[in-house]
């Protein structure tokens, strides 16, 4: 059976507007920033009037992409963008004590990547904030395996230009962080938290307290480092302060080697 044609189109393109504006006569009219297309405004898009059509806009651009591309779930993987590859060349840096979580950062993104491949890049995708340190080491382990990933990047002063593994088609950035935040976690299979700073610590927070508080489905969250984590969260102490059930400890799960968070992840039947 024959597919229905679809119906005429009724009204031009957005973009047969914007080719038409090229082609303008410069006048004195026509050269005035009131003349613009209004979505085609820098100047008149970045007034602060319309910050919720810029929050809208950063939602809709990386949604509508995935979508597009058809990934339906992803494993994110947050981490500390001052931790180096332990092989790189040079003087240690200041999170160099800590560089073993990259190859272990690595290798779990190497182990979700061979599942994703077999949903032919649609679950398992593996999700970074796609700078430097814990975050190249993601986006690097699904490039090993000849896989995607999803970069999630961020304007910053400092730290936060893209790695080179990413996948160019699937690498986004934001202006802002709740937006971003939101992305991470709309199609989150499981979460990974590596040693990391305080934008680690927020992350790590902001998908704890959704869960917790029943805002979002339970998932795997997973914690990299045992030292670390009881070191930097007195954990114990929240439930002896009254301040969190004791339950709620069991909302994260602690794992040394990426083998045993695959193993996690793989084995998760929800809650």
């Amino acid at each position: 059976m024959s597919q229905p044609s679809e119906p005429p189109r009724r009204f031009p393109d957005a973009r047969e507007d914007l080719a038409r504006w090229d082609r303008t006569p410069d006048t004195p009219q026509t050269l005035s920033p009131s003349y613009r297309l209004a979505w085609n405004d820098g100047d008149f898009l970045t007034r602060e009037a319309l910050r919720p059509v810029r929050l809208q806009l950063e939602l809709l651009k990386p949604e509508m992409a995935l979508a597009e591309r058809g990934i339906t779930s992803t494993v994110v993987m947050f981490g500390s963008a001052r931790i180096p590859d332990p092989a790189a060349p040079g003087p240690a840096r200041p999170a160099s004590g800590l560089s073993r979580w990259y190859d272990e950062a690595r290798e779990f993104a190497r182990l979700c990547t061979r599942k994703a491949l077999s949903t032919d890049n649609r679950d398992y995708v593996v999700c970074t904030g796609g700078g430097p340190g814990i975050m190249e080491a993601g986006s690097r382990g699904a490039h090993d395996e000849g896989g995607v990933s999803v970069s999630l990047n961020i304007v910053l002063p400092h730290e936060q230009s893209p790695n080179l593994y990413g996948t160019p088609d699937l690498s986004f950035n934001f202006h802002y962080f709740a937006i971003r935040k939101m992305h991470f976690l709309m199609r989150a299979r499981a979460i990974a938290a590596f040693p990391g700073g305080f934008g680690t610590l927020d992350e790590l927070f902001e998908v704890v307290t959704l869960v917790q508080t029943g805002r979002m489905k339970r998932l795997p969250i997973l914690l990299f480092g045992d030292d670390f984590w009881h070191k930097v969260i007195d954990w114990q102490a929240l439930v002896e302060a009254g301040t969190v059930a004791p339950a709620d400890l069991g909302l994260v799960t602690h794992v040394a080697t990426a083998a045993e968070a695959w193993k996690v992840v793989e084995s998760w039947q929800g809650v």
